[in-house]
């Protein structure tokens, strides 16, 4: 028989993802406190730009959990020091120059926690990397942001040690620094990956590619753990997307699809579940599980290629952008809800 329960390394990437939301969340607190007590243009400006990122990419990093399939929280000891965090940088006992730093070193964690989770990726599957490819835009944005603070660390250091400013080639030397940081390509994988407001269009898309990588994952392993662990993943994602689309995607298109094209993709999605839930009970060595597997293969295929051209065109030419917009968020919504109860429901199995 088959498992689906959530492997302990996707476990333990969703628990660092979990972090990294923690941590953006308390990046976000402390620029707007920076900002209220900001009395320098300069200063502002750049904060003001450094809080509108972070902003964006707990955003990113919200789709990027979503995506990756696997709801979890962060881990006691992460939320037990961002809670002292915010008290810290609430009180007076620290300095502008010394919350500064601590803020730098928190841009800095969250920078590694970011390429570890990329590392980890490699390692645990290629589907693993697809769902958390957008990261790319939050690490380096994250490290311009520290050449930023170091700018404003001299800035407040030369403040406190002497009462005057220290000299105003500073900036430029920032400007400097984060050119060097980011270059060319990490330009290009910024503009490439910067996606805060998807259509549901693209939202389904990026399903429908990542359990296309998880049924090939299947294919090419002989492995049975491995295949487990992927066809564990494989039937979380099918399951909460096809939940998804049931609550919020086909109610809303009924109306200019059709009946009966809607209809059609209600059946197909219950023929899946029911394949799905058949596999289970198969050896994942076994001839019956690989012909299941090619079952799924087929009606995943038929069913994508009918959502990416009919029912998208449908949705093109009678929806708004900003109606589009928000049928993807009201979508990751769902899916949020659905794997936080999966969640729950694996760990109490």
């Amino acid at each position: 028989m088959v498992s689906t329960l959530t492997d302990d390394k996707r476990a333990a990437i969703a628990e660092k993802l979990a972090d990294m939301k923690a941590i953006q969340n308390l990046l976000i607190s402390i620029e707007q406190q920076f900002l209220e007590k900001s009395d320098e243009r300069e200063i502002e400006e750049r904060l003001n730009k450094m809080l509108e990122d972070d902003q964006k990419n707990l955003g990113i990093i919200e789709t990027v959990i979503t995506q990756y399939g696997i709801q979890a929280e962060p881990k006691p000891a992460i939320t037990e020091m961002v809670e002292k965090t915010q008290q810290i940088m609430s009180s007076s006992d620290l300095t502008m120059y010394e919350k500064a730093v601590q803020h730098e070193l928190l841009k800095h964690g969250q920078v590694m926690s970011g390429l570890v989770v990329h590392k980890a990726a490699q390692i645990v599957g290629a589907d693993v990397e697809a769902a958390i490819t957008p990261l790319n835009t939050v690490n380096f944005e994250n490290r311009a942001h520290q050449e930023q603070l170091k700018g404003i660390l001299e800035v407040f250091g030369t403040r406190q040690l002497t009462g005057q400013d220290p000299d105003r080639g500073v900036w430029a030397r920032v400007q400097d620094a984060m050119a060097a940081v980011t270059g060319i390509f990490g330009s290009g994988v910024t503009q490439a990956s910067d996606k805060s407001d998807m259509n549901i269009q693209d939202v389904i898309r990026m399903d429908h590619q990542k359990v296309n990588i998880l049924i090939a994952e299947i294919e090419g392993s002989d492995d049975p753990k491995k295949i487990e662990e992927y066809f564990g993943q494989m039937y979380m994602d099918l399951s909460v997307h096809s939940e998804a689309e049931e609550q919020i995607v086909y109610p809303a298109v009924r109306s200019f699809y059709g009946d009966e094209n809607t209809q059609e993709l209600y059946d197909e999605q219950a023929q899946l579940k029911t394949v799905l839930s058949e596999m289970k009970s198969y050896d994942p060595t076994s001839s019956e599980f690989k012909s299941k597997l090619q079952q799924v293969k087929e009606m995943v295929g038929d069913h994508t290629r009918q959502e990416e051209s009919t029912m998208f065109a449908a949705i093109r030419n009678n929806c708004s952008t900003e109606q589009q917009e928000q049928m993807a968020t009201q979508f990751k919504e769902a899916k949020q809800q659905l794997q936080t109860q999966m969640s729950k429901e694996s760990a109490a199995a």
